[in-house]
C-alpha cells in the first residue's frame, strides 16, 4: 500500500459459525451443576492480605496522577476507532471473566487488553426519535444523531422517505480525512454494506437499502440510490475496501458457492460492481478468496476490493457472543502493539448494548462463565430457597429474546450443555430475536485528545472528538493546531498519515 494511506476504516464483524474454545470443558458442565461452589472456588490466598489490595490502590493512583499531567496533545497522525456493535458494559465484564478462565485464572480479576486504556466515559446511545437505539452509526462517524435506521443524514431525514433525505447528508470523519487529502480504506468481515459500515460512505434513508432490488418504489423515482452503489459510485478515492457482502454487488452465480442459490448475486441492474470499482484505477485489483489475498503486495498495491460479534446477542446466544468480544480485545492489543500512542489516538465503544446480563446468588469467585447455577442455594435473610422451581440456571441470562418457555414451564437444564456455542440461554420476556437496550456504553481511550473522553456524553461527540485530534472537518482551523505542533508533532508528519481504524464487533443480528 502506498506509504500515504491515511484513514482506513476496519469494521470486525464476526459472523462466521466458528467453534469456540470454552472456558470450562464441555464433559465438566454438561450433566452437572456446582454445588457449594464458595467452598469449591474460594479466594485466592493473596487477595485475604489487605495490603495487596492497599498496593493496587497506590498503584493505581499514582497512575492517575501521571496521566493528569501528561496529557497527550499532539495533532494525531493516526485515529483507531474500535467499535464493538452491542458491546455493553455487560459484554465488556463476561469477556473480562472469560479471558481470565481461558488463561486459567479465576476471570474477574484479568484487565482486558481495552481497559487498560487510561481514559474512560460513557455514551449516551439513543435516537433523536427513539429511546433504544436501532443504527446510531451516523453519531459516532458523522458527529450528528439522526432517526431510527437512518444513516449518513440528519434528523431532519426520515425512516424510509428518500425525499426527505436530499440536503441532509453529514459527511462521516472518513469523508473529512479524503477532503483533507488522506487515503482512507474499509475493512469489515461483514458485509460493507451492513449499517455499521455504510455510515462511513454512504447516505441513506433506510439502512435495509443495501442493494438495487429492495429500493421501494419511491426511493426509485426520488432518485436514491442503493448503499453498493454509493460505494462504487461516489466513493472513488476510497483506497482500501476488504469486506464481505458480495451478493450486493452482483447477479448470478457466485463464485465460491455456485451451487447455493442462496449465495447468488442479487442485483436487479446488471451491474458487476466490483469491475465497476476497477474501472480507471491503476494499481488495482479484486480479490475474492484467501489465495489472491496472499499474493498482494502492500508496497506495490494502491488500491485494493477484497470479499461478522454478529449473530450472538440477538439469537440469545451468548457464548458465541462473549468469545468473539474476547476476539475483540485480541485485536485491541494489535493496534496497542503496532502504533505509537504518542501520536495515534485509540477508541474504544460500542454502538448500543443488549438486555443480556451477568448475576444469581451462587456466583462464587471463579465461576465457569458459561456453567450453571445451584438453584438449592439459601439465602439466611430469605430463609429459603431462592428458585422455586429447582431448575438450575445460568448467571448469563437475556431480558428479551428466543430463549424464552411460554407453553410450559421453565425448561430444566441440568442435562444442558450451557457451554456449547449453540445454547440458547434463557430469557424472560418471548421475542424471536433478543433487543438493543437504551443503557449507556463504555468508552475507552489513549493517544492524543482522550483526555477529552472525561464524563457522560452524547454519543456524537466521540466524531468530534476524532475530528479535533486530528484537526479534519470544521477543527481543520480551529484545534489550536500550532500550538500542538510546537508540542512536538511535525507538521510534515501530519500530512502523511491520519488512520481510522474502524473495528466494529457486532454482538448483534440486526
Amino acid at each position: 500500500m502506498a506509504t500515504t494511506t491515511a484513514l482506513l476504516v476496519v469494521y470486525f464483524l464476526l459472523a462466521v459459525v466458528v467453534t469456540v474454545e470454552s472456558a470450562v470443558s464441555v464433559d465438566e458442565h454438561a450433566h452437572s451443576v456446582r454445588r457449594n461452589t464458595r467452598e469449591i472456588g474460594g479466594a485466592p490466598e493473596v487477595e485475604k492480605n489487605p495490603q495487596f489490595w492497599n498496593n493496587i490502590a497506590k498503584t493505581s493512583i499514582q497512575d492517575a496522577l501521571r496521566i493528569q499531567k501528561n496529557h497527550k496533545t499532539k495533532v494525531a497522525k493516526n485515529v483507531v476507532l474500535f467499535l464493538g456493535d452491542g458491546m455493553g458494559v455487560v459484554t465488556v465484564t463476561a469477556a473480562r471473566i472469560l479471558k481470565g478462565q481461558k488463561a486459567g485464572n479465576p476471570g474477574e480479576e484479568t484487565v482486558l487488553n481495552m481497559e487498560t486504556l487510561p481514559h474512560v466515559a460513557l455514551s449516551k446511545t439513543y435516537n433523536i426519535d427513539a429511546q433504544t437505539p436501532e443504527v446510531t452509526a451516523t453519531a459516532y462517524l458523522c458527529g450528528v444523531k439522526a432517526r431510527w435506521a437512518t444513516l449518513g443524514l440528519d434528523g431532519r431525514a426520515r425512516n424510509e422517505d428518500c425525499g426527505s433525505s436530499k440536503g441532509r447528508e453529514v459527511p462521516s470523519v472518513l469523508a473529512w480525512a479524503e477532503y483533507a487529502g488522506k487515503s482512507t480504506g474499509i475493512v469489515s468481515t461483514a458485509r460493507v454494506t451492513h449499517a455499521f459500515t455504510a455510515a462511513a460512505y454512504a447516505h441513506t434513508a433506510n439502512r435495509r437499502w443495501e442493494v438495487d432490488s429492495i429500493l421501494p418504489p419511491e426511493a426509485i423515482e426520488n432518485g436514491c440510490k442503493d448503499i453498493s452503489a454509493q460505494l462504487v459510485d461516489d466513493n472513488p478515492g476510497i483506497k482500501v475496501i476488504l469486506v464481505g457482502g458480495r451478493r450486493h454487488f452482483h447477479a448470478g452465480t457466485d463464485p465460491e458457492y455456485p451451487t447455493d442459490p442462496g449465495s447468488n448475486g442479487v442485483r436487479s441492474d446488471g451491474r458487476n460492481l466490483a469491475q465497476d470499482w476497477l474501472f480507471g484505477k491503476t494499481s488495482a485489483r479484486y480479490v475474492w478468496n484467501g489465495t489472491d489475498f496472499r499474493t498482494i503486495n502492500p508496497q506495490t498495491m494502491d488500491y485494493l476490493l477484497g470479499s461478522r460479534i454478529d449473530h450472538g446477542h440477538h439469537e440469545g446466544k451468548a457464548v458465541k457472543a462473549i468469545n468473539e468480544a474476547v476476539a475483540f480485545d485480541d485485536a485491541v492489543e494489535v493496534a496497542k502493539d503496532l502504533l505509537n500512542l504518542d501520536e495515534t489516538l485509540i477508541v474504544v465503544t460500542a454502538d448500543h448494548a443488549h438486555t443480556v446480563s451477568l448475576g444469581g446468588w451462587d456466583t462464587a469467585r471463579g465461576s465457569p462463565i458459561f456453567g450453571k447455577l445451584d438453584p438449592d442455594y439459601v439465602v439466611e435473610s430469605v430463609g429459603d430457597k431462592l428458585v422455586p422451581d429447582g431448575k438450575p440456571y445460568t448467571a448469563l441470562q437475556y431480558g428479551t429474546g428466543p430463549g424464552y418457555n411460554i407453553s410450559a414451564l421453565r425448561e430444566d437444564i441440568t442435562n444442558v450443555n450451557t457451554a456449547n456455542p449453540d445454547y440458547v440461554h434463557q430469557s424472560a420476556v418471548p421475542m424471536i430475536r433478543e433487543s438493543h437496550v437504551a443503557e449507556d456504553v463504555a468508552i475507552f481511550a489513549d493517544g492524543p485528545m482522550a483526555h477529552l473522553f472525561h464524563g457522560v456524553h452524547e454519543q456524537n461527540y466521540i466524531a468530534h472528538v476524532m475530528k479535533y485530534a486530528a484537526c479534519l472537518g470544521e477543527y481543520a482551523e480551529d484545534c489550536d493546531r500550532e500550538e500542538r505542533v510546537a508540542s512536538g508533532t511535525a507538521r510534515g508528519s501530519f500530512s502523511t498519515a491520519v488512520v481510522l481504524l474502524s473495528i466494529i464487533l457486532q454482538l448483534a443480528w440486526v
